[in-house]
């Protein structure tokens, strides 16, 4: 008796040949419904309709078509048990050995904005029943979900009667398949209607397995979507993207945004920054008039940890800024866009991974993030709270200078992306030194303070939390600090006013923090 197979998918790639392999070489007949039926006839390849098999119309627009006993029961019926063959037998059902289904295009749709209603009316029912059958039935039915699956099922074919454990291969990746679609669905409602959800669901597509993960001991594996983010941005040149390239690609750009994004030079005056970024952490950043003065500028704060760091500009990268770039040895450069003679000249270091992220392959509106513990994950509302200077008050007798005030902004900027405890010096709109992941905010302090000493003296101090105590302050004001910008909310803030006022120092509480852990 001829194999049974069951064909009706929205992407139709690669379907006819394969459809006519499976009928001239392997003696299958055909059964379709709807628009794969037609796609198939008109390219002469047999096939039964499905309601001519069923007995039974399409009905409600299409919405019910395989939603039948002769289909599910020819699905669901185990080959190996006596009563489900003697159901088939009496009900006069015929065996399905091969499902091959693909679904409606939802996420397609809704990436295209499209109206709730269309959104509805792409949700697939009679799709994700036939796969989830055949899946739970796998020991005598295939189920293929993805024309990527056709040759090697027609290679299988070949060998003879297919493996067990490939079945189960199937059968675990159309789970995965409905398991992707259905958290689409659930997802979009959710951010349509803004519910809350009771469960985290999410489901990204493997990307590519990793060389390792952050230590060559540790496996990893990159999921991801496919139109947005850094599986969006176009590598240039260089190595793989390791699994610490991309953490740190993320701090580097997520900083470098605080200060706009686009292709070319259409900022206001001094508005083009660089980020210099070593495991995760800021070690020098700069706006200025020109990408290549950002990046010098930056370099300065802290040339040795620079060394094997990745670099972000917000605007375009020219000749100048490249001629500046190759001169250390950095893991990778990302822009919106670079001239070609920069390409040119970052051609003569063929590891340097160069990256061009286009302004619109980032994510947009509210986003997420989340970290993994022990037996769950935590999931929180990224920190991307516009800088409110309405809320901002100076709190001591002398109020920042016009240049002062400039500098509080940008070192305000910068000391969000650094790690808890974070510290950040600045001064003309370049930091002269960063205190990061500290124990103890005076710790921070020192390191950030003692750096500064090296590329000048003065400037403003930023600080990511209160000062439990005015040492702080005390230490600042050694290093010739004269304006400071912290959440204040200590019960001892009065202290630090205090010893601010003493010592000649102005200070703006912006009554928000910016933790990062």
């Amino acid at each position: 008796m001829p194999l049974l197979a069951l064909v009706s998918v929205s992407d139709k790639t690669n379907i006819i040949p394969f459809c006519k392999t499976l009928v001239e070489k392997f003696g299958y007949k055909i059964l379709s419904s709807g628009g794969t039926a037609k796609h198939l006839i008109d390219a002469k390849v047999p096939v039964i309709k499905v309601a001519d098999f069923t007995k039974s119309p399409e009905i409600l627009d299409g919405r019910v078509k395989t939603l039948h006993p002769k289909i599910h029961g020819g699905i669901l019926a185990k080959r190996s048990d006596e009563k489900h063959q003697k159901e088939i037998e009496v009900n006069k059902l015929e065996l399905i050995d091969l499902v091959v289904v693909n679904l409606y295009p939802f996420k397609k749709k809704v990436e295209e904005q499209c109206s709730w209603e269309e959104a509805i009316e792409n949700i697939d029912i009679g799709g994700p029943s036939m796969i989830r059958s055949a899946a739970k039935n796998h020991a005598d039915v295939a189920v293929l979900v993805d024309p990527k699956q056709y040759k090697d099922y027609i290679e299988e074919l070949k060998e003879g009667p297919l493996k067990k454990e490939y079945k189960i291969k199937l059968a675990f990746e159309a789970f995965q398949h409905t398991a992707s679609y259905d958290a689409a669905i659930s997802n979009w409602m959710c951010k349509e209607k803004d519910l809350k959800p009771s469960n985290f669901i999410e489901s990204f597509p493997l990307i590519k397995e990793l060389r390792y993960g952050e230590n060559p001991h540790q496996n990893a594996l990159w999921y991801g979507l496919n139109n947005v983010g850094w599986n969006s941005a176009d590598q240039i040149q260089g190595k793989e993207l390791s699994y610490n390239n991309l953490l740190d690609l993320e701090s580097a750009l997520s900083t470098v945004l605080e200060f706009g994004y686009e292709s070319k030079h259409n900022f206001e005056a001094k508005s083009i920054a660089a980020v210099i970024l070593k495991h995760n952490n800021p070690c020098g950043a700069s706006i200025s008039n020109s990408a290549s003065n950002s990046f010098k500028n930056a370099l300065k704060c802290d040339p040795v940890s620079a060394f094997g760091g990745i670099v972000a500009f917000n605007a375009n990268v020219d000749k100048e800024a490249a001629l500046n770039l190759k001169d250390i040895f950095l893991e990778c450069v990302v822009a919106p866009s670079f001239d070609k003679e920069a390409l040119e000249i970052f051609k003569t270091k063929k590891n340097l991974r160069v990256l061009r992220l286009p302004k619109g392959v980032l994510p947009q509106g509210k986003q997420t993030s989340s970290k993994s513990i022990m037996g769950g994950i935590l999931i929180q509302d990224c920190d991307m709270e516009e800088n409110n200077e309405d809320n901002w008050i100076s709190v001591t007798k002398n109020n920042p200078s016009e240049q002062e005030y400039l500098d509080l902004k940008f070192a305000w900027k910068i000391c969000k992306h650094v790690k808890s405890n974070a510290i950040v010096i600045a001064k003309d709109q370049q930091t002269l030194g960063i205190g990061a992941g500290q124990m103890n905010r005076v710790g921070a302090s020192k390191i950030a303070l003692e750096a500064s000493k090296e590329n000048g003296s003065g400037g403003v101090l930023a600080s990511d939390g209160f000062f439990p105590f005015a040492d702080t302050v005390e230490l600042a004001d050694k290093y010739g600090i004269r304006s400071i910008i912290q959440p204040g909310g200590s019960i001892r803030d009065e202290e630090s006013i205090k010893m601010c006022d003493s010592k000649g120092i102005s200070m703006i509480f912006t009554k928000s923090r910016h933790f990062l852990h």
